[in-house]
């Protein structure tokens, strides 16, 4: 039984490094995937792959593309999202001034 189990349970690796960018971006992703995968054997193979990283096993592409396939990566989608028109000052007054030209017309 390796460090990483507790009575048959898998733990969290708590190895993060706030003063290293890379690793504790790296770390982050990986506390994010652990949290959204519940099943043991994923959370085994995420301690295997972060392990890897700590033990200079690998590099931070290897991290990244294996923790890839245990990720859930949610399209970036702007659909849901309030575009912003940019215009003038100007512009803005007029059609302002308009919009409540016709608002107090339609009362």
């Amino acid at each position: 039984m390796d460090n990483s189990t507790v009575s048959g349970k898998v733990v969290k690796l708590l190895v993060d490094n706030p003063s290293d960018f890379g690793f504790h971006a790296a770390y982050l992703a990986y506390l994010k995937t652990w949290d959204e995968n519940p099943d043991e054997g994923t959370r085994a193979e995420l301690n295997k792959i972060l392990l890897a990283l700590v033990e200079n096993k690998g590099d931070y592409s290897v991290f990244y593309d294996e923790l890839n396939q245990f990720r859930k990566i949610v399209p970036n989608s702007y659909s849901n999202r309030d575009m912003f028109k940019a215009q003038k000052k100007s512009a803005w007054r007029k059609s302002e001034a308009k919009r409540e030209r016709i608002s107090r017309h339609k009362k």
